[in-house]
């Protein structure tokens, strides 16, 4: 009994074996699956040349037109005048700014003067005696000369003996040290050269101020200027008086300046060119980060893609019938997100995205952009007369 239990399993195992065997034959014989050919989909735009316009972008921090640094050419205190001299005052051309004591130097120069009037007075009997003819026009500097005022000029001499009897008496010498006296005491006094606001102030009231140290800084905050580098490229298209549009980082504010000055000379070490901008504006401040955007030129017959649709080799994607190739361009010019394209015919349709894994030969479905864009707006015009309705 066990030899035909042990018979019957091994026959059902022998048979087993066989079908599986038949099988894997089978199997092997069937056609493998052919995968389905994918056709991509994929953003097209036709070519169509015009005239761009090349912005080249720049930035850079205001600097007031004109400003000046003060300094005191004298010694002295310093006294205090109708404003205090703090940053953010505003003064009118003309208005005293700093006020240094000089009454000490003014007693000197009030001392020069009465020696100078002395000693014209002490030849007075002399040009009476021996120069009558001139004597009227001295005695008539004599009466008008005012201790209290400016020295006036001294009667025009005009004879040689008239020269050498007044040079003489050392009355010329005197003078001069007068005048000089004279303009050396307008120094303690330091007004404002034109209408602006202080910036930086490093006195203060009552402090000794010394001969050459700095008071602070004036700026007229009406006209400020930017300082832009820009590639030698554009040294020729760069004309004095272009209009430049410039904005804040934020986007929040546009300001129109004008290129005052270009440099004459390229910096060897960056190859750039300097260009200056001057812009007005009430809501300009000095040290203001600016982005411009300069007009170059107008490039025609051109056109203007995304930098990511043109290839390194200097081609860009074409789609004719159905199917990807490339053709080689001519590009002109280069910013941070497009390209400026020459030498591609009109009616040429590109890619107007750029698409993965892109090759020539490839199949593709071309759809239009600017298609898609007028669908959507129908849509949502025909969405919104419903909701209305």
């Amino acid at each position: 009994m066990r030899k035909i239990i042990l018979s019957i399993i091994g026959l059902l195992f022998i048979v087993g074996a066989f079908l599986y065997a038949q099988k894997l034959i089978a199997d092997k014989k069937q056609p493998k699956p052919v995968p389905k050919k994918v056709i991509k989909t994929v953003y097209t735009d036709t070519v169509k040349n015009s005239i761009i316009p090349i912005v080249v972008p720049a930035n850079g921090n205001l600097v007031a037109k004109r400003r000046v640094e003060l300094y005191s050419e004298v010694q002295g205190i310093f006294r205090g005048s109708n404003k205090l001299f703090k940053p953010g005052q505003e003064y009118r051309q003309g208005e005293t700014m700093i006020r240094i004591d000089a009454s000490e130097y003014q007693a000197s120069v009030q001392a020069a003067k009465s020696n100078l009037y002395n000693s014209i007075a002490a030849i007075m009997p002399d040009l009476r005696l021996d120069f009558p003819e001139i004597y009227p026009k001295w005695q008539a500097y004599l009466t008008s000369f005012d201790l209290n005022k400016t020295t006036p000029i001294l009667p025009q001499m005009t004879s040689e003996k008239e020269k050498y009897f007044i040079t003489g008496r050392g009355i010329v010498s005197s003078y001069y040290n007068v005048k000089n006296q004279e303009q050396r005491l307008v120094k303690y006094t330091i007004r404002a050269p034109f209408s602006g606001i202080l910036t930086a102030s490093l006195v203060t009231e009552g402090s000794l101020v010394r001969n050459g140290q700095k008071l602070g800084e004036f700026i007229d905050d009406s006209v400020y200027e930017m300082e832009v580098a820009l590639s030698k490229t554009y040294a020729t298209l760069l004309k004095v008086g272009e209009k430049v549009t410039l904005k804040n980082l934020e986007n929040t504010a546009t300001f129109s300046g004008v290129i005052s000055r270009v440099n004459g000379s390229i910096d060897q070490t960056t190859q750039t060119i300097t260009a200056y901008i001057e812009v007005s504006d009430e809501r300009l401040k000095e040290g203001m980060y600016l982005e411009a955007q300069l007009n170059a030129k107008n490039e025609e017959n051109a056109i203007e893609i995304n930098r990511a649709l043109l290839l390194d080799s200097e081609e860009v994607y074409v789609v004719k019938d159905s199917i990807l190739d490339v053709i080689s361009v001519d590009p002109v010019y280069f910013s941070d997100t497009k390209v400026v394209l020459k030498n591609i015919p009109d009616g040429t349709v590109i890619l107007s995205k750029p698409i993965p894994g892109a090759y020539a030969g490839m199949a593709v479905k071309a759809f239009s952009e600017k298609r898609d864009k007028e669908m959507n707006e129908n849509i949502s015009k025909n969405d919104s007369t419903t909701t209305k309705k």
